[in-house]
């Protein structure tokens, strides 16, 4: 999920002390700012990888639990490329999805289904669907591009002891299931603590918290712990991170289409 940075999790990350600049007094204007700005300190992480673990829990409080691992890679002047491989259970084991995110246009997926050995496309107007069970969606999945919302600057104020600012974006794809999202972004690191979405009717569905910020190459912040909970259903989804490493000598060929079948 490093598909998830640049996706909901790397997307939004950044580093480092806020350098002196400007603050536009227009909120569109802003919020467009701040947005640049975490997306700045975050360029140049080039490839990665990560172990993780998804937890789903039901409403009764019952869980289930994935072992995945996954691998991105940074693209210049595009979005990211991201390949998440499942290893356990044994039902789901090799299940693989391949996402090409954009800057501009839709996103492309794949999905790999190991048992009909058979790579299946995510439909545009499917990215809003649940990714294997969890409260994650497919296009929360896809690298958090800037160009991919507009802005609202909300206000400043402390979440959890940490100043912020708290932004509202508005996805520019028809596509999205969401109709905005709220962002509380540590104003020092310019990293997300806390995101809020709302769904095509404009009710509150999901809030994905972000947790244990660890700092990689002196400039990278990544999550190890991310709480994602469905507000409408009561339930929700773990995803912990371990063994993140970097600059492991990805390629094009890492994430095309028959890297699906090969990543087992």
């Amino acid at each position: 999920m490093q598909a998830l940075k640049r996706s909901l999790i790397v997307g939004l990350a950044a580093s480092l002390s806020l350098p002196a600049m400007a603050q536009s007094t227009d909120p569109a204007q802003r919020g467009l700012e701040i947005a640049q700005e975490a997306d700045r300190r975050d360029e140049g992480w080039g490839d990665s990888s990560t172990v993780m673990t998804m937890t789903l829990r039901n409403k009764q409080g019952q869980e289930s639990t994935r072992e995945m691992r996954s691998r991105s890679l940074e693209v210049a002047d595009d979005g990211d490329k991201g390949l998440i491989i499942f290893d356990h259970p044994k039902d789901v084991r090799g299940t693989a999805l391949l996402t090409f995110s954009h800057k501009s246009g839709s996103d492309d997926q794949w999905l790999y289904l190991p048992a009909l050995k058979r790579t299946k496309r995510i439909a545009s107007n499917n990215k809003s669907g649940p990714f294997m069970g969890s409260e994650f969606a497919y296009e929360d999945l896809s690298s958090q591009e800037v160009e991919k919302y507009t802005y609202k600057y909300l206000r400043d104020e402390s979440y959890e002891g940490q100043p912020v600012f708290v932004i509202e974006r508005f996805p520019v794809d028809d596509n999205s299931g969401y109709t905005r999202q709220i962002v509380w972004m540590d104003s020092e690191r310019y990293i997300p603590l806390k995101v809020e979405f709302y769904d095509r009717k404009q009710s509150h569905l999901k809030t994905l918290t972000l947790h244990e910020y660890e700092q990689y190459k002196d400039k990278h912040w990544r999550p190890l712990r991310l709480e994602m909970v469905n507000h409408q259903t009561g339930k929700s989804t773990t995803l912990s991170f371990a063994e993140y490493e970097f600059d492991l000598g990805l390629g094009e060929r890492d994430f095309d289409q028959g890297a699906l079948a090969r990543a087992r």
